[in-house]
């Protein structure tokens, strides 16, 4: 299995890093990266509304994926429109859109329940299911797409690749320390195979990653950013390490409740989609705040 997992790691995070490339060639307006969010946050709304199809949930896929991708186009918006400051002010003018497709995406699902009412008991369930489809599979995604543009055009995909890189060597290292030498269980009624050995391979494994990356994969872009100090590296990859293992943890919690072992079954090995993102998707608003206030590299 870890062979497996290594292996679909090799595969994945290198295409991903040529679409990176691919993207940036196009200009700001990112349209291979806004095509494979879509996607993501469309196949995360169907993953969500399997997951919490239990009890008196009744969540709704189509509404929650046209939200979703309302979201995400409230995410792009700002790169078309004109007299946007970049830098720290122009991410408030996109976080502020992102979040008003949030509220009007509340205000639809309250809406949607108004019409389904029957009887008591369903609907407030429903609601909170909905929204949380939303929060999690669109709401964070948009989140993690701003590093496109933040903190600088020429270095967004290079920030992005640090969250992704960081927490997914974090996840792999956490499985090798934790089949190797785990013993002491983390969470045991929730997630009962998180060790505290796998739980110290995911910082290990966040700040190697954190640190090659860094250091070394600014060499892949035009503006070939250089790391500010190795303490901000490594605490950066410890951070993120931490960061993503709660995130896994969290995702641990939304299938446990709903009795589901993974949240779908596209890939042997590593279950649904929101399995491979649950880190990165958690990471997102840390990181991005990280990069906000103390740059690991410029």
């Amino acid at each position: 299995m870890l062979g497996w997992r290594l292996t679909i790691s090799a595969i994945l995070i290198p295409t991903l890093l040529l679409l990176f490339r691919w993207d940036a060639s196009l200009g700001k307006g990112a349209p291979v990266l806004l095509v494979m969010a879509l996607l993501l946050t469309i196949r995360g709304s169907y993953e969500m509304c399997h997951l919490l199809q239990t009890r008196n949930f009744r969540p709704s896929f189509e509404v929650t994926a046209a939200c979703n991708v309302t979201v995400l186009l409230a995410a792009w918006a700002h790169a078309r429109m004109t007299g946007v400051p970049d830098g720290r002010l122009g991410l408030l003018v996109s976080l502020g859109l992102i979040a008003a497709a949030l509220f009007a995406s509340l205000l639809v699902l309250l809406l949607l329940e108004a019409c389904r009412y029957r009887k008591p008991g369903q609907s407030m369930e429903s609601l909170s299911a909905n929204l949380l489809t939303v929060v999690y599979a669109g709401g964070l995604l948009a989140v993690l797409a701003q590093f496109r543009w933040f903190p600088g055009e020429a270095l967004g995909y290079f920030a992005i690749g640090s969250v992704i890189i960081s927490v997914k060597s974090g996840d792999v290292m956490a499985y090798t320390f934790g089949r190797l030498w785990g013993k002491r269980k983390m969470v045991p009624t929730l997630s009962p195979g998180k060790t505290w050995m796998g739980g110290m391979g995911a910082i290990v494994g966040s700040c190697l990653g954190a640190w090659l990356w860094l250091s070394f994969g600014g060499r892949l872009f035009a503006a070939s950013p250089v790391v500010t100090s190795l303490e901000c590296v490594f605490a950066y990859g410890a951070t993120m390490g931490v960061v993503g293992l709660i995130g896994d943890l969290c995702e641990s919690l939304i299938k446990r409740d709903c009795e589901k072992k993974d949240s779908a079954q596209l890939l042997p090995g590593f279950g649904g989609l929101l399995d491979l993102l649950d880190s990165p998707l958690f990471a997102a608003p840390v990181a991005l705040a990280w990069w906000a206030l103390w740059p690991p590299a410029m």
